[in-house]
């Protein structure tokens, strides 16, 4: 089964709404998956785009597009890759 083009992009940028619309509004359409209940609920509040990642994984795999993009931006989020993030860091430390 192929996951929904919208689920995709949108979750790109509002990974716990598009989960939470998805599975209240549009449940036809929320990704098949083989992650226990207890699983969803706790990956959904607190690391939405790792569950996200398991449902690219588990529908259409790891060798496509949406995979990479997702997991870039899921890096970038959690590392810190923007630009505001860095001068944010420099200045807290030239504060010290």
């Amino acid at each position: 089964m192929e996951i929904n083009f919208y689920f995709l992009l949108f979750s790109l940028f509002f990974p716990r709404i598009v989960i939470l619309v998805f599975f209240v509004l549009y449940p036809q359409l929320y990704p098949a998956n083989s992650v226990p209940q207890w699983a969803d609920l706790l990956l959904g509040i607190f690391i939405p785009r790792v569950l996200i990642l398991i449902y690219i994984y588990q529908n259409i795999g790891a060798n496509n597009i949406w995979f990479l993009a997702h997991l870039i931006v899921m890096l970038m989020a959690y590392f810190g890759g923007g630009r505001e993030t860095i001068r944010r860091r420099r200045v807290r430390y030239a504060d010290e």
